[in-house]
């Protein structure tokens, strides 16, 4: 018997079900998901873990091997207008009767253990993939590695993004710990794709405390940009004549490059021709990153919120708006290091324009002020009733030719794709 029949209430009663919304931690959930899969299968299985660059990894990934004929499953998080979003079969949302019939047998099997939001998403997730016929499922890490629910799946291959200062409280408050943290995807004989080349140490020594098999940018693989395209390559397999990733930035060759590796580690189990990989980099989809909209005043949408992720939108702005006069939208998470952000973009934004976010996370109209006084920024427009409010000034006061920038939270992207799109 079904305990809700709508998938809202089910996501309302999951949000209050646990005493945390974080608990960090593989017991609870492992436990519930061999009594859903007692038999222990398992798909051929990417696993995706980092601070920046997991979204767009799941997203080459899941592209390259729909062009290569798969049936792919993929699982991603937060989303942006619908929870759906977050349980993908060959690109399309799964429809909230699968969701709803797998938090039922979650709820089923569970009994007195209490579960976290994340954690019935992610097994909601491998239960609908599990009756799905697929032939690869692709899992992306919601908070670090070691202890996220996705880990208690043994992955084929595993990749380690960049690792950055975020979820300190939650992972550590140096880049080492946090490297550390993500790392724990990493299984023995398995191999440990690690996509950047600044990665803290700890990474590399996790690889190899384990028995993992590390492929490293910058030294088992890497990439060359030519004038109109690029090659990759890895010990004597060479891919030349690569289209432009389908995202836009100098970190995107990173992060294709990694998936690349990723397939090639599964050739044996998947086979994917060049041509597969060539056509996935192009058609690959990502809401939300780097994501334009043509008009007058163009708008440029950003779901990044933390220093790095701002650092690689300062690239792309220098490289695709230099000169334009920018006007922002803003909002953050109180648990970002909001002054760090404000502190690198404070020379690229004209007017900033405080959006206020109708979630318990979210820092206060109050606070923002707080920091950007601290801040000695003094071009911010304030006092709005709601996103509505504080995106309409915004545009009002943006000219033609200049760029309206929405950016700080996947929260507030999702607030203009909702309302405007």
């Amino acid at each position: 018997m079904t305990r809700f029949d709508s998938l809202q209430a089910w996501l309302d009663w999951q949000e209050k079900l646990h005493p945390r919304p974080i608990d960090l931690g593989l017991g609870r959930v492992a436990g519930v998901y061999r009594q859903l899969n007692p038999e222990q299968k398992k798909l051929p299985t990417i696993t995706v873990a980092g601070t920046n660059g997991k979204g767009s990894c799941v997203a080459f990934l899941e592209a390259i091997y729909r062009a290569a004929g798969y049936r792919v499953g993929a699982y991603t998080s937060p989303h942006i207008l619908r929870y759906n979003e977050r349980i993908r079969i060959d690109g399309e949302p799964v429809d909230d009767t699968l969701i709803c019939e797998a938090f039922t047998r979650i709820d089923a099997a569970r009994g007195e253990t209490s579960l976290s939001y994340f954690e019935f998403g992610t097994l909601a997730a491998l239960s609908i993939f599990a009756d799905a016929d697929l032939d690869i499922q692709l899992l992306e890490v919601g908070l670090g590695g070691r202890l996220d629910a996705v880990n208690i799946v043994d992955p084929d291959a595993a990749i380690v993004t960049t690792i950055a200062l975020d979820h300190v409280d939650w992972l550590g408050h140096t880049e080492e710990a946090i490297g550390r943290e993500k790392a724990g995807i990493f299984r023995p004989g398995v191999a440990a794709i690690i996509g950047d080349q600044q990665a803290p140490r700890s990474v590399v020594e996790v690889a190899e405390q384990v028995g993992a098999i590390a492929l490293k940018m910058g030294g088992e693989f890497t990439y060359q940009k030519r004038l109109d395209d690029w090659e990759w390559r890895f010990a004597d397999i060479q891919i030349g004549q690569l289209p432009p990733p389908a995202f836009k930035g100098e970190h995107q060759y990173r992060n294709a490059s990694a998936a690349i590796m990723a397939v090639k580690t599964l050739q044996p189990v998947l086979a994917v021709s060049d041509d597969a990989i060539r056509q996935g980099l192009q058609s690959a989809q990502l809401p939300g990153r780097f994501q334009l909209i043509a008009g007058a005043p163009r708008i440029l949408l950003d779901v990044g919120h933390n220093p790095q992720a701002v650092q690689t939108l300062i690239d792309y702005l220098r490289e695709y708006f230099p000169e334009i006069r920018i006007h922002a939208v803003f909002a953050m998470m109180r648990d970002k290091d909001i002054a760090g952000v404000l502190n690198m973009m404070r020379d690229k934004v004209t007017t900033w324009y405080l959006a206020p976010l109708v979630n318990p996370r979210a820092a206060s109209a109050d606070m923002l002020e707080t920091i950007f006084q601290q801040q000695g920024l003094d071009n911010v427009r304030s006092g709005f009733a709601d996103f509505t409010e504080a995106f309409q000034a915004a545009r009002q006061n943006t000219g033609q030719d200049e760029l309206l920038l929405i950016f700080g939270s996947f929260f507030l992207v999702s607030e203009y794709l909702s309302k405007f799109s």
